[in-house]
């Protein structure tokens, strides 16, 4: 449903074009090679591959694609990783459709669209967490075994309990479970 409202809010628009909507992450690589478009709608959470996970994507080939992300995750972890990810763009669903058209043309354009509350904020606490920990602080929050963790990771059970008790210690949790939720709450997952 807000794929279409999206897509139809931007067709709206007589300079912008809507050339392709997908489903999830792998569809729109997909779409992204095939159909090259100057700017890529996307959320954090989507099936199969983030929205910060696409973004990196498109940076790592090397496509001319700019990536905003529109999300409900109002939280600066998740601006400050879909920035270091190759995102030209942050806003809010709840964002005035204006915004959405405005930003559309200010990244198309080779500027940055964030939301200016958002970006504030998003410079006070950095991400502590290396991506090993963030990997493995995400299976934990999904209830896996540190067996299950180590298998999905490909390393031992000891370097997975070594990566989960730092990333404990980091954010300040008793639980990898605790861990998991503080880190979600941040956007650092």
């Amino acid at each position: 449903m807000v794929l279409g409202a999206l897509a139809a809010l931007l067709d709206i628009e007589k300079d912008i074009k809507v050339v392709g909507q997908a489903r999830n992450g792998a569809e729109a690589v997909t779409m992204t090679l095939e159909l090259r478009p100057d700017v890529l709608l996307t959320d954090i959470e989507m099936p199969e591959m983030t929205g910060i996970e696409l973004a990196a994507s498109v940076k790592k080939q090397g496509l001319p694609t700019r990536v905003v992300i529109v999300t409900t995750f109002a939280r600066a972890g998740y601006l400050r990783r879909a920035l270091d990810a190759g995102a030209s763009g942050y806003l809010l669903k709840d964002s005035p459709p204006e915004v959405l058209a405005s930003a559309v043309r200010r990244v198309h354009s080779g500027l940055r669209a964030i939301d200016p509350d958002l970006a504030a904020e998003a410079w006070g606490e950095a991400d502590p967490l290396t991506d090993r920990e963030r990997q493995a602080l995400r299976l934990a929050g999904e209830g896996r075994t540190t067996n299950d963790i180590a298998t999905a990771l490909g390393l031992s059970e000891g370097t997975v309990r070594n990566y989960l008790s730092e990333a404990m210690a980091k954010v300040g949790a008793v639980t990898r479970v605790e861990a998991s939720r503080i880190a979600r709450a941040k956007g650092w997952l």
